[in-house]
């Protein structure tokens, strides 16, 4: 009997409650297809090096796992009060009729396990037909091998999943049958009965607040966004905590000012059902406005974490593709000074002949060094200037620190070889090559305020340019060159070279020379002179890095976004459509006024509208500073094509708390009817 009345319950509710099924597939559908992982990266036909990376990967997303469970288990126990509160009245009538609060719980069990079951089937079958097009992104983040591709069920994936939230529908239950033991009958028969008093603000109060507020942050965004230099651990925590007090100080004044200010404009006030609608916005504000803070913030690290990831991903795999042009590069260094460094000699002394490996026509070049130019002769006054705003420990790093020297010949050489444009230089002249932003920032300033006139090897030198020219000479998956200067080729002292460069390209099918070069080179690499050092760096074996690290990068901030996304949509629906429950006696009302229908819908999706665009709005507001700061200070990184990661996070954020947004309109729509009914 208690069976077929917690179908009928089911079946009759499904309407009312799609929010909450749509939450809980969502939920199944992401956690399985973040889990499967392991499996879709078994087919791939990828080397060592890159198995390790997915190794880590699904190491990392295991680990990621635990906290998404307990997001969506808080989640889930939200939802369930929504539905608690929806049916009071029902329990009452079961109360009424006889039945005992056990007995209410257990129509309560059999309803949980039932939704469980049924969610747990739609999700895990939306996540088994997701996790296909999942495969196919981790084979493109991975750059593997596809032929061995083919439909494909994680059976651990599926236990992990259904362990998982049978521990949060558990949870849930005992939610259920706890509310259940402690609610009295008068309370469920008066339930909806009570409604949320409407305390009105000071409207003075609330404007100086929003002003203080909105001065904070716009502090705090200038400190983060565009004087980071200024910025020490406690200032960055000091802006965070500004930011988010602000942030809900803003909701404060605004459910303060919301209702004056339109009611200030009294033929818009009074413009059909505008009063009515703005009083009702106002009332929500004004009782959700922590609720708020947190769902702006969920949103803003969403934002920042999707745009981040993707922004990371196209960068590096343009930088790394930009700077490994070459297969292989090879660095033989000394650890003083001398002319007897050479990387061919070095190597057939360690019993590796490099130069069996490569093609005709490889490039030498060698890196000088004099002793007594060192950056803080290049810097000069701007050390002290506050516009460059070195540290301390920056200071002294430089001041001690010889800057590297390059022959122009040998660089030209390189930069033909790699494809690169070549420089030229007068009498006298020199070009400082950097590619580092932070770096290349100081540079320019002091090339530009300062003129840069140096003395190397005792022969002065001035700057060709009143700025740095962008390359770089050694291979690299990053920006790192911080400063190398190309000098005439009579400027420099044989005797004074620190590094002897190979870059060249294999000889034969690069696939099996560069299998070939790294299993030889792990063999001699044991045996190097404790006074010198070789080194080698392939493209391959960067490129590898770059795409494992991506690829670590991507899928972690899609799974963390995403469930903050669906986390912060469904708090938001699922109160919207509470606060529908709460209202529909005044919706009821309005229908006796002689209100058409039309003007109640369009009433109740404005306020939807709005309800879900403050914090979205704000928390965009948030992530343009937020990534500012972030471009800022992964500059070794970069963040670039920022246009088309946001373009993506646009498209999920549409996709599902634009979801959120129409399923709680029409629910809420549903249930002001059926209860005028």
């Amino acid at each position: 009997m208690r069976f077929k009345l917690s179908v009928s319950n089911i079946r009759r509710s499904m309407r009312d409650y799609a929010v909450y099924f749509f939450t809980l597939i969502i939920g199944v559908s992401v956690f399985y297809v973040f889990n499967a992982i392991e499996t879709q990266t078994a087919f791939m036909r990828v080397d060592a090096s890159t198995h390790a990376m997915a190794d880590l990967l699904r190491s990392m997303l295991s680990g990621v796992s635990i906290f998404v469970a307990g997001v969506l288990g808080l989640l889930i126990v939200y939802a369930s009060r929504f539905l608690m509160k929806r049916r009071n009245k029902e329990f009452a009538l079961y109360m009424l009729l006889g039945m005992s609060k056990w007995q209410v719980s257990s129509i309560l069990l059999t309803e949980t396990i039932i939704i469980g079951l049924g969610s747990l089937i739609v999700g895990m079958l939306a996540g088994v037909g997701l996790s296909q097009l999942m495969s196919v992104l981790v084979v493109s983040l991975f750059k593997a091998d596809m032929s061995d591709f083919h439909f494909t069920v994680s059976t651990g994936a599926m236990v992990k999943t259904c362990i998982y939230f049978g521990i949060m529908y558990l949870v849930v239950m005992l939610f259920n049958s706890f509310m259940i033991g402690k609610c009295k009958l008068i309370d469920l028969i008066n339930s909806g009965k009570r409604n949320e008093k409407l305390h009105s603000k000071n409207l003075l109060l609330c404007v100086l607040v929003f002003i203080v507020s909105a001065a904070l942050l716009g502090t705090a965004y200038y400190l983060v966004a565009f004087r980071d230099d200024l910025l020490t651990q406690k200032k960055l925590i000091a802006c965070i905590a500004a930011g988010a007090v602000s942030t809900y100080f803003i909701f404060w004044s605004v459910s303060g000012m919301l209702l004056r200010l339109t009611m200030s404009m009294k033929r818009f006030y009074f413009n059909g059902l505008n009063s009515f609608t703005f009083r009702q916005l106002s009332g929500k504000v004004n009782t959700m406005v922590m609720s708020m803070t947190v769902i702006c913030l969920m949103l803003f690290l969403t934002i920042c974490t999707l745009c981040a990831a993707f922004s990371i991903r196209n960068s590096m795999n343009e930088t790394v593709d930009e700077l490994c042009k070459a297969d292989v590069q090879l660095y033989g260094m000394s650890m003083e000074s001398t002319a007897d460094i050479d990387a061919v000699d070095m190597c057939s002394e360690l019993g590796f002949d490099v130069t069996s490996y490569l093609a005709d026509g490889y490039s030498k070049a060698a890196v000088y060094e004099d002793a007594a130019f060192t950056g803080g002769k290049f810097y000069g006054e701007a050390f002290n200037d506050e516009a460059v705003g070195l540290s301390d420990y920056a200071k002294q790093f430089r001041e001690s620190t010889p800057e590297m020297i390059m022959t122009l010949s040998d660089y030209n050489e390189l930069a033909a070889f790699l494809g690169n444009e070549t420089l030229e230089l007068g009498a006298g002249e020199y070009i400082l090559l950097c590619d580092f932003d932070g770096e290349k920032e100081i540079r320019d300033y002091t090339l530009k305020t300062y003129g840069g006139d140096i003395t190397v090897f005792g022969k002065q030198l001035r700057s060709k340019f009143d700025h740095c020219v962008d390359g770089y000479f050694m291979m690299s998956s990053i920006h790192m060159n911080t400063g190398l200067f190309i000098v005439p080729d009579d400027v420099v002292d044989p005797n004074c070279k620190m590094m002897d460069m190979i870059t060249g390209n294999y000889k034969g099918d690069p696939e099996t020379v560069e299998s070939e070069i790294q299993s030889a080179w792990a063999e001699v690499t044991q045996s190097e002179d404790s006074d010198t050092a070789v080194s080698l760096s392939t493209s391959r074996d960067m490129m590898k890095q770059t795409v494992g690290l991506t690829a670590i990068v991507t899928l972690l901030g899609l799974y963390v976004g995403m469930v903050f996304l669906i986390s912060s949509g469904a708090i938001l629906a699922l109160r919207e459509m509470s606060d529908s429950v709460d209202s529909s006696t005044r919706y009821t009302m309005l229908r006796k006024l002689g209100v058409e229908e039309k003007s109640i819908s369009k009433s109740l999706f404005g306020q939807t509208g709005v309800f879900f665009l403050l914090p979205l709005l704000l928390g965009m507001v948030h992530s343009i500073f937020g990534l500012k700061f972030g471009q800022a200070t992964m500059r070794v990184i970069g963040l670039q094509n920022m246009g088309v990661s946001a373009l993506i996070t646009g498209i999920i954020i549409l996709l599902i708390y634009g979801g959120y947004f129409l399923i709680t309109y029409y629910c809420s729509k549903t249930i002001i009817r059926s209860n005028n009914n």
